[in-house]
This record gives structure tokens, sequence and C-alpha cells, in this order.
């Protein structure tokens, strides 16, 4: 959100985007923007534009950028610790760095002319003065491009001086010369290298070989030949740490550590490939929280219907696309949490127990506190007319059974929701044997986990046990318990095809629903599936049942709730099987008559 005061006109109308540097970042901000000022106290950048309207639509990547450079700053103010060891890759990334840096500073002297129009100023001004100027080389206007003879020569006096320098140095293998060359990598580097250890001496010695490498292409320069410049690298974003892993190494990782269910890998899986899609296959530890704030930002921008060439765009692509269609209904705050939260569980993983960051490298976890802040969601009960529309439809009245409604969970889903609170996927993941009709003196439905099935639940507090409603029983739901368990076993799921096994059925199947009942004209898009669940508390205090007892019926822990950590036993033992039975039985939903339901026969 922009605030007010990050908009400022100047003089001349145009507005600017301002931020302020906390203090304690001042000294550090004016080093990372490198202007050689001591302190930078304000952040301000001018936007082009005086239409205020434009000015807001500008200020945001203005203001992520400037929230990058404070962040280096932050970085830049934790002394790194002290380092004994650099691996083979940190020290020719370094390497190949200075090699790169050397050649560019080359493309640039020829590019300017090197010192020749400074050169010839001094001469003109001589000569005006009486002084005569002795030189070799032609007196006049600098050449208007490239390098005069002047230039050339001193190039080449160069050469012949340093190459053979460099070159004696590093068949003794010394480093002395480059003493100064390797502190400023390390620096920029942001590693702080024991100038005492092996590792120094290896990275003196490389950077040294590139020295003389430099000076020899640069040579062949000066003979036309063609030397190309590699691209120079961001040290703070492309070094490996020693140590380090890819995020998809990392990913791999966490993958193969544990069994999980198959959602949460093809979630996790695709939380990562978008965020290598945006950033590449990055270092776990090189990962800043600049890169973090690029990629909630590309993810708010993705539209949320995906269809036609959408479907095959890339992050990048599919971020512009948002923005260019600022109209287009996005991805909601939930499901950008989401993919921030699997990419986060993947990265500390790979820190705390995959070894991907070393203990000698300071790294905080760049995607804390990244999470938007998510409206809670508006979900409102079916009003009584409305529950008489949605079992009023074939599926309840005629016992039809469309495809979308995958079988028997199409009859047998909202039932239970509508007579025990439970959450869809909760009724989604029930076996056989979670009807239990002996144990406890009356019919039960125990919720329960089970990660080696993919059966996981909302909270600890969501383990419990539910007594089946008399209309339950009445419509028959034990029979059709009783048959599943015959055909299939006591192991069996009793909704297959939405099972917790079979990913993304059970969201196909929440799309049918709804649809469903949009055509039974509830147009209300607070009204879904959990509506089911806030009618039943509902009915529930109109029946007089008591808040903690509402909590354990339903899973919900709330701080002081005495269903927090129960499971189906405790919570029976707590409050009493009668007590529970009762509070169910006090469940009615006044003027609605199921009495004309019709269970399709099974096949």
């Amino acid at each position: 959100m922009l605030v007010s005061m990050s908009l400022k006109q100047n003089e001349h109308g145009v507005w600017c985007v301002r931020k302020k540097v906390p203090e304690r970042l001042a000294a550090a901000t004016a080093q990372i923007l490198a202007n050689g000022k001591p302190r930078q106290s304000w952040l301000q950048r001018s936007l082009k534009t005086k239409d205020r309207r434009e000015a807001k639509r500008l200020a945001p990547p203005v203001l992520m950028e400037f929230d990058r450079v404070l962040a280096e700053a932050e970085a830049l103010l934790v002394e790194a610790p002290v380092r004994t060891t650099l691996d083979r890759r940190e020290i020719e990334r370094m390497a190949a760095f200075f090699y790169a840096n050397e050649l560019a500073a080359d493309d640039e002297y020829r590019r300017e002319g090197g010192s020749e129009a400074l050169f010839q100023d001094i001469a003109r001004q001589l000569s005006d003065a009486g002084v005569e100027v002795k030189t070799p080389f032609a007196i006049g206007p600098a050449p208007p491009f490239g390098l005069s003879d002047r230039e050339m020569h001193k190039k080449n006096e160069s050469i012949e001086t340093v190459l053979p320098a460099a070159q004696h140095a590093l068949a003794r293998g010394d480093i002395s010369m480059m003493r100064w060359e390797v502190h400023e990598l390390l620096k920029l580097f942001r590693i702080n290298l024991d100038p005492k250890s092996a590792a120094y001496r290896e990275l003196g010695m490389e950077v040294l070989r590139s020295f003389v490498k430099a000076l020899q292409a640069v040579e062949r320069r000066q003979k036309g030949e063609v030397v190309d410049t590699p691209p120079q690298l961001d040290p703070l974003e492309t070094v490996a740490p020693s140590g380090g892993g890819s995020l998809s190494a990392a990913f791999a990782g966490w993958k193969k550590e544990a069994e999980r269910p198959e959602t949460t890998v093809a979630e996790t899986e695709r939380a990562v490939r978008l965020f290598t899609e945006l950033h590449g296959d990055m270092a776990i530890a090189t990962i800043k929280r600049s890169h973090v704030h690029s990629f909630r930002a590309a993810l708010q921008s993705v539209p949320r219907q995906r269809a036609g060439k959408l479907a095959d765009l890339k992050l990048p692509e599919l971020a512009e696309w948002g923005r260019e269609h600022a109209t287009v209904v996005k991805v909601t705050a939930t499901t950008v949490n989401k993919q921030l939260g699997a990419v986060q569980a993947v990265a500390l993983w790979a820190r705390d127990k995959g070894g991907m960051v070393p203990d000698d490298m300071p790294w905080a976890d760049p995607f804390s506190r990244m999470r938007l802040r998510a409206e809670e969601p508006t979900r409102e009960s079916f009003t009584p007319e409305e529950l008489k529309a949605v079992f009023g439809g074939p599926v309840f009245a005629e016992g039809t059974r469309p495809s979308g409604g995958k079988g028997e969970a199409a009859f047998w889903l909202p039932l239970p929701a509508l007579f025990t609170g439970a959450r869809r996927s909760e009724l989604a993941g029930l076996t056989v044997d979670n009807l239990d009709t002996e144990s406890f003196g009356a019919p039960i439905i125990t919720i329960t986990k089970d990660r080696s099935r993919g059966k996981r639940l909302k909270t600890q507090g969501s383990q419990r046990a539910v007594p089946l409603h008399k209309e339950l029983l009445r419509l028959g739901f034990l029979d059709f318990v009783s048959a599943v368990r015959k055909d299939h076993g006591a192991n069996s799921w009793l909704f297959p095809e939405i099972a917790p096994d079979k990913p993304g059925a059970l969201k196909g199947w929440t799309k049918w629903f709804s649809r469903y009942i949009r055509e039974r004209e509830v147009e209300s898009p607070d009204k879904v599936f959990h509506s089911f669940r806030h009618g039943f508390k509902d009915a529930l205090r109109a029946g007089g049942v008591g808040e903690d007892v509402i909590d354990a019926l339903t899973g919900h822990s709330t701080k002081g709730s005495v269903s927090r950590g129960y499971g189906a036993k405790d919570m029976v033992r707590r409050f009493g099987i009668e007590r529970l039975v009762e509070a169910i039985s006090a469940a009615k939903f006044n003027g609605l008559d199921l009495s004309h339901l019709q269970s399709a026969p099974r096949g």
C-alpha cells in the first residue's frame, strides 16, 4: 500500500517517490549507492509525470527497489564471520568477475578515447602560454572515435612492462602484486576471508592467472584480434557460498527426506518452478529479500483464470500480461502466501537439514514476514430456502449421479457436512473404519489424520469424534458405509474418486458443487460448501449448545478451548457420549424436509 508521504511534487510539479532511510542505515545505504556521500537520509526518484494517478501506478516498483537497497544496507551492517575456506566455485566466480571487469574497463577506455582529450587540452593551454610542447605525437584535436597514436603507444608500453612482471609472479606463485585486487573482490562478494588461510592463497593465484589472461587478451586486441568481453556477473546474486546448493537440489532433497502427500509435493514443486522461472535456479544462500519481493509482486499480477495462451506462459510473461490487463481478476492473497510458504519450506529445509548454507555464512530467512494480509473469507450460512433448493435438486430428489459429482460423493458429502459441520477435506478423507458403531455406545464418525495416506487436518484440535445425527441414520448413511465395507474392505476410502491420494480430485469436485448450487439459484459468492459448516454451528447455538462443545464437535481450537489437543477418545471421555449426542440432536434446520431424498441404487 502506497503511504501518503511517499509521493511529493517538486517545484516543477513533477511527482517524485521518496522513502526515509532509517538513521542506522544512512551510512550503509550511501555505500550501497556508491554516490560518494558519507550518509544517505532519503531515497528519492523522479517519476517524470505530473499526473498523480500515473504517479501512483509508477511508484510501487520504485518503492520495491528502495526496499531492496535498504535490505542490502541492512545486510552490510552484519559483520561477516571470518572464514578460512572457499569452495572452487566461489574462487572461479571471483576470478571470472575480475577478468570480465578488466576487459570491460579496456572496452570503456577504447570507447572513450582514454586521456587524449585531456592531453590535447593541456598541450593547447601550454602552447597558448608560450611554452613549447615537446612530444613525438601530433598536437591538435583528439580523434572523434577510438584511441590516438599516443594512447595506442601507451597501451603497448604498459603491456610490455606489466605482462612480463605478472607472468614472472605467476611462475613463482607470488600473489603480492594482487593483494589489493583480492581485498576488493572479497569486499564486493562480502566474504571475510582469513589472509593467512590456504584459501586466500588459492584465490590470489586464480586472480593472478586471470590478470595474466586479461593482459594477454588486451595485447591481442592491440593487434586487431577480436576478443569478446564476458558478461559481468553480479557478485551479490551469482556467487554460491561454500557448500551451497541450488533451489532445485534443495527441493529434491526436501522431497526425498520424508513421505509427503502428493498434493503437497505437487504444490511445492509448482512454487519452486515459478520462482526459478523468475530468478533462475539460484543457490539457496544467495536468495535475498529483494528476490522474494519481486517474486511476490509477480505472483500478485498473475490472472486467476489462465486458459488458452495463458496456460503455457511462464511467470514473468504471466505477470507482465496481468499488469497490462489491470482489470482482470488476479489470484488471491491466500494463493500468493501458499506459494511463498512452499518455497520458504524448501529453503529452510536446505539450511536446517540439507547443509546447503554453511555455518559461517550469514543468512537470514528472506521469506520471513513476507506474507500478504489475506482477507478473511466471507462465508455465510445457507438460508432455509437455499437448503431446500440445494437438496431439492435431481441428485437428492431423483438419485442422479452427474460425472462431476464423482459417484456417491455427490449425495453423501453434502449431507454429513450439514449435520456434522465437517470440512470437505475431512469428509473426503474418511475411510470405512472412521465409522465406529461399537466403541462409544453410539454411532460415531472419528476424524483423524494419517500422513502415510495423505490425510491431513487443519489443526491438532481437528482430531475429534462426532456422533451421527439421527437424520443421517434415517437417510441410510450407515447402510452406505456397510456396502462400501462389504465391497472394498474396512480400510477403504468412503469416496475413492476424491480421496487424498487423488491429487486435484477434491478441487474438481468442489467446482462441480459450486456450479450445482448456482444452477439451483444459490447465487451469492459467499455461499459455498463451507456454508454447511457455518450453518451447523448456527444450528447448535440456536439449540442452546455451549461454545466449548461446539468447538469440540467442529474441531475449532481457540485460545482456552477445551477441545484443544483432544482426540476422539479423550473428547468422549471429557464430555460424555450422552452430552455429545444430545448436542448433535439439537442441530435442527427449521422448514427443511428431507423425506423426499432418494439415494441412488449402488451398482
